[in-house]
C-alpha cells in the first residue's frame, strides 16, 4: 500500500474568545494530522468548538480573540507564522478554502453567482474576468450547475443548486484542503445524498483533502475516510471512519453512535444525560466525566491521548488498560 503523504499537521491549536463573564475555551489545545486526498469528518454537539476550529485554522477571527496559538503545518510550511496579510494573499482561498454553512447568507444577494465565483481568481491570481468567467463556467460544470446559472442571482437558484455554487467558489482556485462546514444543514435528504455524491466524486477527481464539520452522523459516514469527535473543546477521538461507525471508542463517541436509528437491529436509542459543560472557566480533568457512566477517581485529571491499534482516544479507561 502506498504511503500516505501529510498535508495538514496542526499541534496544540488554542483558540480561546474574550467575553464580559471570561475567556470561552472554544479550541483547546487540538492536535490534528489530515493526509492528501483524505477526508476528516469532525463530529460533537453544537458549541463544542467545530466551527471555530475551521476558523482558527483559515483564521477567520472575530476581535474578541483573548488567546490564539499553535502551530499549523500546511505542506511543510508553518502558516501561524505569516502575516495577516501574506496568510490572506498567499493561503486563504489559494491553499485552503472554505463552503460556509448557509449558502443563501454567504452568497451576495445583489450579484450574479458567476460574478462571485470568478472573483477570488480575480483578486488571487490577477486574472482578466473574461478568462476568470471562463474558468467559473468549468467549474460549474464539474459541480452540476448548468453554466446559464453564471448570469444568474442567488435567489434564483435552489437550496442544492446555490450549495453546487458555493462549492464551485470554494474549488475555483484549486486549493489542496476545503473546510464543510455542515453543507447539506439546510436542505432535503435527496439534496444531502446529491451533494454528497457530488463531494466524492470531487474529492477523487480534483486529488483535494476535506475536513467536513457537522453534527449528522448519517450523511457523514458517505464522505469520511477518518472520524474525529469533538467535545467541550478537545478532540476526544480519532479513528479510521470503518472502525468509528462499527465500534467507536471514547464514552462520548459510543453514546452519540448509540443515538442514530438504524434500519437494521432492534437496539432501542440511548441519550446522552445532563448538559455539555459551559466552555467558561473549565476545571481540570476530564470534560465529560459529569455525563459518563464510567467515571471514577482519574477523571478528576486530564486524561492523556492513548493510542489503540492505530486509533487515538483521549479517555483514562484505555489509558489504565
Amino acid at each position: 500500500m502506498a504511503k500516505k503523504e501529510l498535508l495538514l499537521d496542526i499541534k496544540n491549536l488554542t483558540l480561546y474568545f474574550k467575553t464580559q463573564i471570561g475567556d470561552v475555551q472554544a479550541v483547546d489545545g487540538v492536535d490534528m494530522k489530515l493526509y492528501k486526498n483524505e477526508a476528516i469528518v469532525i463530529l460533537g454537539e453544537s458549541g463544542c468548538g467545530k466551527s471555530s476550529f475551521s476558523k482558527a485554522v483559515l483564521r477567520l477571527l472575530p476581535r474578541n480573540v483573548s488567546r490564539y496559538e499553535g502551530e499549523v503545518v500546511l505542506d511543510g510550511r508553518d502558516v501561524m507564522k505569516l502575516t495577516d496579510d501574506e496568510f490572506r494573499q498567499k493561503i486563504r482561498w489559494t491553499e485552503m478554502s472554505m463552503v460556509p454553512q448557509a449558502a443563501m447568507t454567504s452568497l451576495n444577494p445583489v450579484l450574479k453567482v458567476g460574478d462571485q465565483v470568478a472573483e477570488p481568481m480575480m483578486i488571487h491570481e490577477g486574472m482578466r474576468k473574461s478568462e476568470a468567467l471562463d474558468r467559473a463556467a468549468v467549474m460549474f460544470k464539474n459541480v452540476g450547475v448548468p453554466v446559464d446559472f453564471l448570469k444568474r442571482y442567488a435567489f434564483e437558484l435552489s437550496g442544492g443548486m446555490r450549495q453546487r455554487v458555493a462549492i464551485a467558489m470554494a474549488l475555483v482556485t484549486h486549493p489542496k484542503l476545503v473546510f464543510l462546514d455542515e453543507p447539506t444543514s439546510a436542505l432535503d435528504v435527496l439534496t444531502q445524498a446529491n451533494i454528497f455524491n457530488l463531494l466524492k466524486s470531487i474529492k477523487n477527481d480534483l486529488n483535494v483533502s476535506f475536513i467536513l464539520i457537522t453534527h449528522d452522523i448519517a450523511t457523514s459516514s458517505e464522505l469520511a475516510d477518518r472520524v474525529a469527535v469533538m467535545y467541550a473543546g478537545h478532540i476526544v477521538e480519532l479513528n479510521d471512519a470503518d472502525h468509528f461507525f462499527k465500534e467507536p471508542l471514547h464514552p462520548y463517541s459510543k453514546k452519540l453512535m448509540a443515538s442514530v436509528p438504524r434500519l437494521h437491529g432492534e437496539d432501542e436509542l440511548e441519550f446522552i444525560v445532563g448538559k455539555p459543560p459551559s466552555l467558561i472557566g473549565l476545571k481540570p480533568g476530564c470534560r465529560f466525566a459529569d455525563r459518563c457512566e464510567f467515571v471514577h477517581d482519574r477523571c478528576t485529571q486530564d486524561p492523556p491521548v492513548v493510542n489503540v491499534n492505530g486509533q487515538e482516544v483521549k479517555c483514562w479507561l484505555y489509558a489504565e488498560k
